[in-house]
């Protein structure tokens, strides 16, 4: 693996292409030429500095046939689009890992979603999309704990390589791996999926509670609940409650919903602050997933009759102004009472 791709040049692709390019060559795809030439002619790109050994493109064939290993960091929304553009020119050989957290819906028209009984046979993980789109068997994805900013600042982190083949974590880790970010693996690919979208939902809750003035005590325990959904829910969908208690589970629950610099918690703490939805989401600086899978799960909750009392009352507050406040006291007297349920 001399050389490697990365698709998509946001916060999060950069921060990938930075890592990779320690190790290897790096060939980064982005649609716009504007983009190209700049990275192209500076080596720098969102105010960071790249490496001599990292070019850009957007010629498909260019990266697919000098890259075996291709990285794909894409919004949810477009990711089956992206795939299809790239499904021409993939073979059985490539090796994708993506590190998108965010579920597909695509093949229900958004506009549909709260007229259709789709059930969890209709959501896709962005791994699936890959396989549904293309012949690339090799597939795995990338998760955990990775702030963007707080990489690229040169502080230590880790991450999952999760994938079913044992040489795509090898290799994962391989180009990944360095004196300040480590990479743990994991056969539990679905869970690793499902845990990075769930999670950034109670991060959005999270913010909420920042932006309410709350403190610690209210933010453990949503962190707490909330990993008691992400389990009842990933389990639900057919994976392992064991595999949210790791890095890629509740190391990014953690992560995700205590920091500032993520877009999820901003959303969340801009929105309490009374900032209008649409505003939020259009001056957003990278798209927030978290409002996007919240829509998602809590149409399938409700479809599957699923007890997911944050995602259902955080679903009325965005979408069905419902006031904040008595969303948090009806969470407060939520009359399931047990504390550690999914052991």
């Amino acid at each position: 693996m001399k050389t490697v791709g990365v698709i998509g040049a946001g916060s999060f692709g950069i921060t990938l292409v930075k890592t990779l390019s320690r190790n290897v060559d790096v060939i980064i795809y982005t649609r716009k030429q504007e983009v190209v030439d700049h990275i192209n002619a500076t080596f720098t790109h969102l105010g960071h500095d790249l490496r001599s050994n990292v070019r850009a493109t957007n010629d498909i064939g260019d990266i697919t046939s000098k890259c075996e290993l291709i990285f794909a960091v894409v919004p949810s929304s477009s990711f089956r689009q992206m795939m299809k553009d790239f499904c021409p020119f993939l073979k059985p050989s490539h090796i994708i890992i993506q590190g998108t957290k965010g579920l597909d819906i695509s093949l229900i028209q958004e506009d549909d979603w709260n007229n259709l009984h789709f059930s969890k046979h209709d959501i896709c993980t962005m791994t699936e999309v890959i396989r549904q789109e293309s012949n690339v068997v090799r597939v795995g994805c990338l998760s955990g704990p990775n702030l963007a900013r707080e990489i690229l600042s040169g502080q230590p982190a880790a991450t999952v390589i999760a994938s079913e083949f044992d040489e795509v974590i090898k290799i994962g880790q391989t180009v990944l791996s360095s004196k300040k970010f480590f990479a743990f693996g994991s056969h539990d690919l679905k869970a690793a999926e499902i845990a990075g979208s769930f999670k950034n939902i109670i991060a959005v809750a999270s913010g909420i509670l920042a932006g309410m003035g709350m403190g610690k005590n209210m933010q453990s325990l949503l962190i707490t609940r909330g990993l008691r959904e992400m389990i009842y829910f990933g389990t639900a969908m057919g994976t392992s409650g064991a595999a949210y208690l790791g890095v890629a589970g509740i190391g990014d629950l953690i992560a995700t919903a205590t920091s500032e610099d993520s877009r999820n918690y901003t959303f969340g703490k801009r929105f309490a602050s009374g900032e209008d939805f649409n505003h939020i989401m259009a001056t957003s600086s990278e798209v927030v997933e978290g409002v996007r899978t919240l829509k998602i799960i809590n149409q399938l909750a409700k479809n599957d009759k699923l007890n997911l009392p944050i995602v259902t009352v955080l679903h009325k507050v965005i979408y069905e102004g419902f006031d904040i406040q008595r969303g948090l006291e009806f969470l407060m007297n939520d009359s399931y009472a047990v504390d550690v349920d999914f052991l």
